[in-house]
């Protein structure tokens, strides 16, 4: 659903305006509750009062729980464009044609770069295929190698790692097209207490773990840790 952040305002503003017109009433409720002064009457007010107390309190948290919040960001289990990005420990294998003596495999060090004969030390992680096969042939052409023709793969990925409640938590090495689904199934299923709508994903390069709904549509990427949560309920 459309609008953003002002549409969002907007919701907030009209549920409070309700939520303060119905506490009203109810106070107006207690009150007459608390001048009639009846023997049945008290323990209704009493009980009143404490709803009132809950229906202040749950409604802002309820704009603020995980679900919700994944629930408007939908942008956030949307695959990369592209693919997935390179990042240092992977092995690439790069094929220029006519030139044997550049093509093979490299490895992008810890600082991620690869260093290859001509094109000298490029830039890859952070960087799709594309990007680093359009970025290689500018380093060949101003080498005065002609018209160069620059193909990239990946000769492996790093791992992924899974934690939480599946029954073998641990690293595996990626597959492509992976989900979140099947990267639990790999680490043999969930256990009987893990969270049947919430996973918690780490991406490469990023400091904290985020929540996602837990569906077949979030992917999975290389160095990747998922971790699926205990449920509470």
């Amino acid at each position: 659903m459309g609008g953003g952040p002002l549409a969002l305002v907007f919701g907030l503003s009209l549920a409070l305006i309700v939520l303060w017109v119905v506490i009203l009433r109810k106070l107006a409720f207690v009150e007459s509750c608390r001048r009639v002064g009846s023997a049945r009457r008290p323990l209704s007010c009493g009980r009143m009062r404490v709803l009132l107390v809950l229906a202040f309190f749950s409604a802002p948290l309820a704009g603020c729980s995980p679900e919700a919040a994944m629930a408007g960001d939908p942008a956030a289990i949307a695959p990369e464009p592209g693919g997935p990005r390179l990042q240092a420990g992977d092995k690439l294998k790069v094929l220029v044609f006519g030139e044997d003596r550049i093509s093979g495999e490299y490895e992008i060090d810890p600082g991620g770069d690869i260093s290859l004969p001509l094109a000298g030390t490029v830039k890859a992680a952070g960087r799709t295929k594309a990007e680093l096969e359009k970025a290689l042939a500018t380093k060949f052409r101003a080498a005065s190698l002609l018209d160069p023709r620059v193909t990239v793969d990946i000769a492996s990925y790093r791992p992924f790692y899974v934690l939480g409640e599946v029954q073998k938590p641990g690293d595996y090495p990626y597959r492509s097209g992976l989900n979140v689904l099947r990267a639990i199934a790999i680490a043999g299923g969930q256990t009987y207490r893990a969270s049947e709508t919430t996973v918690e994903i780490q991406r490469a390069g990023e400091r904290t773990m985020k929540s996602y709904p837990l569906s077949a549509d979030l992917p999975v990427y290389p160095g990747d840790l998922v971790r699926l949560p205990e449920r509470y309920f």
